[in-house]
């Protein structure tokens, strides 16, 4: 079964096509830069809605 990757519809290919992609296989979410496909991070479905979770309320915006 292929893995189906899908990134966020605020991506975009003006900077060589770079994203963030991420899919659900086998109970595990995974992510991965579209520019280095062959690496893939794992982690759980409550540790991304975590992280999204900072993310929404800016904990990371010093980052940009």
């Amino acid at each position: 079964m292929a893995i189906q990757w899908r990134k966020s519809s605020f991506s975009d290919d003006t900077e060589g096509g770079n994203c963030l992609e991420l899919a659900v296989h086998e109970g595990e979410i995974l992510m991965r830069e579209s520019d280095h496909p062959d690496v893939i991070v794992r982690t759980t479905q409550q540790k991304l809605r975590a992280f999204l979770a900072g993310a929404k309320a800016g904990e990371f915006d010093d980052l940009m």
